[in-house]
């Protein structure tokens, strides 16, 4: 498949948004961070009752997960911290990173099968315009104790468990890779391999995991959605010109739905006055896992 998202190829599920982060497809209901805003929506896509305002943090949220008591947690990126959102919509912080990371923290995935938490930091100020140093990966332990996992990754962003293994993939945005750990039985992270190469210029922002190990991934500065399986190869693209490609899920009733995030810019200054950050829905061979 090789399609250019518009109004002929998608449906636009949600309009009037910032910058759309964090896509999660998670009891039947699409959730999503609007990053520049703090706030964490979810709706259900099979009715027209519209996003639900789940709830809202201090500054920017990016990823978003559940541990496995069943709480939400987000990643409030400026305080570096995840908090947990309780039933009645009050929250706590789950884990504090402040003492150890300075820099922004970023997108996060959940093991399912431990309940640890992976989240990885910026590693520089790419807001104010600091030089690219390379960032960190923590690991977070399902009660609340953060250590780090890896280290050196460029940009590390959103990470996947493929189904199936204990292999971790984690986008490295300005590396223009995917980059994969052996997840060991206490949660470190061993055996780091590049599981695949991205094409010139591609930026790795973020990613869904399929039901066949496929990785769809995000390039957000060059618009672009690719579906690509271990060792690089391209199997479908969806191009979103003028757009920046931000995240994407899988999920629908049958799986099949790939929910793609882009926004016009990723400058907190531009997106306060365009508001033009949308997710579209298109249909996919391959279901989620």
């Amino acid at each position: 498949m090789h399609i250019t998202l518009d109004s002929t190829t998608a449906t636009d599920v949600v309009t009037g948004i910032r910058f759309p982060e964090g896509n999660r497809w998670h009891d039947g209901r699409l959730w999503y961070s609007d990053m520049h805003t703090g706030e964490v929506f979810s709706l259900d896509p099979t009715t027209d009752e519209g996003p639900h305002l789940e709830t809202t943090v201090d500054g920017q949220s990016s990823g978003l997960g559940w541990l496995q008591d069943g709480r939400l947690i987000v990643s409030a990126m400026e305080a570096r911290t995840i908090v947990a959102v309780q039933a009645d919509g009050s929250q706590s912080v789950f884990a504090d990173l402040s003492p150890m990371e300075s820099s922004l923290i970023n997108d996060l995935v959940v093991d399912a099968a431990t309940g640890r938490t992976y989240v990885g930091a910026f590693g520089y100020d790419l807001y104010g315009g600091e030089e690219l140093r390379p960032g960190p990966l923590y690991v977070v332990e399902p009660d609340g104790s953060a250590r780090l996992a890896a280290d050196g990754l460029v940009f590390p962003n959103s990470a996947s468990v493929l189904p199936g293994t204990r292999t971790l993939v984690v986008s490295e945005t300005w590396g223009g890779r995917l980059t994969a750990f052996d997840i060991e039985a206490d949660g470190s992270l061993t055996g780091r391999r590049e599981w695949a190469a991205l094409p010139q210029g591609v930026t790795p922002d973020g990613s869904t995991v399929d039901a066949e190990g496929a990785v769809w991934v995000c390039s957000v500065d060059t618009g672009e959605f690719l579906r690509v399986v271990e060792g690089g190869e391209v199997t479908d693209r969806i191009d979103a010109p003028g757009r920046c490609a931000i995240d994407c899920a899988l999920g629908g009733p049958d799986g099949r739905t790939l929910y793609l995030a882009t926004a016009d810019s990723y400058d907190p200054a531009t997106t306060a006055q365009t508001r033009a950050g949308r997710i579209s829905a298109v249909r996919v061979t391959v279901p989620g896992p």
